[in-house]
C-alpha cells in the first residue's frame, strides 16, 4: 500500500512526459489545437457521496492487504500451527507431513473452530451493511465484537493486564471496554503460551521412547548404531496406535469450546 502512491505518480508522469512531446512538436508548427484524449476513471467527484464511497474502497483494500495477518493474529491459527509443528519435530520426521500439508489442516482447522464466530459477525454485521441497512462504523463495531469475544475467552489475564499497563491505560470496567490495541497482542503472547504448553505435553512420550532405544541400545553394546534408527519407527507405531491425529486434532478443537 505505501508503494502505490509512487507507482501511481511514476504512471502520471509518464504520462505527462508522453504527452510534452506531441505538445512542444505542435506548437512550433503553428499552436493549432490539439485534442487531449480522456481518461475514463478519473473525472473529478462531483458529489461527497462519491468520496465516501472511494474512501471505502481504500479502506476495503487495505483490509484485504493485511488479511492474512489478521488471520493469523486474530484467530485459532497461531496455536494450532505451533501444535502441528511440535508434533512434526517431536516425532523426528523433519519434513513430514510436509509445510504445505501442515498449513493447510491448519487453514481448514481454523475455519472450523472459527466458524460460529464468523456466522455472527456475517449475520450481525456484512450482510446489513451490504444490504444498506448499516452504515460502515457501526457495522464494524458489530464485527469487532464477536471477535474480541473469542479473543477474550482464550486470553490469560496476565497478558491482558501487561498490555494495559505498558500503553497506560485505564483497567476497563467491562470487558467490551477493553481496546482492540492492547487485547490482539495479550491474545497473541496467550496463544504461543498455550500452543508451548501442548508441544511440551506431546514430547513427554516421544522423549521416553528415545531414551529408552538409547539405553537398550548402549547396553546391548550397539554404540555405532544411530539410536533415530530404531527410535524413529517406534515413535511412529506409537503414534498410529495412540491414534494420535484423533487425538490431538480433538484436543485443539476442545480447547477452545
Amino acid at each position: 500500500m505505501t508503494r502505490r502512491p509512487v507507482f501511481v505518480a511514476l504512471a502520471v508522469a509518464a504520462a505527462i512526459g508522453c504527452l510534452a512531446v506531441p505538445f512542444a512538436a505542435h506548437a512550433q508548427n503553428g499552436g493549432a489545437t490539439l485534442p487531449i484524449p480522456s481518461i475514463p476513471g478519473f473525472a473529478p467527484a462531483k458529489q461527497p457521496q462519491q468520496v465516501a464511497l472511494t474512501l471505502q474502497i481504500l479502506v476495503m483494500l487495505t483490509v484485504l492487504s493485511v488479511a492474512p495477518a489478521i488471520l493469523v493474529m486474530m484467530t485459532a491459527f497461531t496455536r494450532i500451527v505451533i501444535v502441528l509443528s511440535f508434533i512434526r519435530s517431536a516425532l523426528g520426521t523433519q519434513n513430514i507431513p510436509p509445510n504445505q500439508v501442515l498449513l493447510g489442516l491448519a487453514l481448514f482447522l481454523t475455519f472450523f473452530i472459527m466458524a460460529p464466530t464468523f456466522k455472527i459477525i456475517n449475520e450481525d454485521a456484512v450482510q446489513p451493511y451490504l444490504s444498506g441497512k448499516m452504515q460502515f462504523q457501526p457495522a464494524l463495531e458489530r464485527g469487532e465484537a464477536p471477535l474480541a469475544r473469542f479473543m477474550i475467552r482464550q486470553t490469560y489475564k496476565d497478558d491482558l493486564n501487561l498490555f494495559l499497563r505498558l500503553s497506560n491505560t485505564p483497567r476497563p470496567q467491562t470487558l467490551e471496554q477493553l481496546p482492540f490495541g492492547c487485547l490482539v497482542p495479550a491474545f497473541v503472547i496467550s496463544e504461543l503460551k498455550t500452543g508451548f504448553i501442548f508441544g511440551f505435553i506431546i514430547y513427554i512420550p516421544f522423549i521416553i521412547i528415545d531414551l529408552v532405544v538409547s539405553s537398550l541400545l548402549m547396553s546391548m553394546g550397539m554404540m555405532m548404531l544411530p539410536p533415530t534408527t530404531i527410535s524413529l519407527p517406534a515413535k511412529v507405531l506409537v503414534f498410529i496406535l495412540a491414534d494420535g491425529w484423533h487425538s490431538i486434532i480433538g484436543s485443539l478443537a476442545q480447547s477452545y469450546r
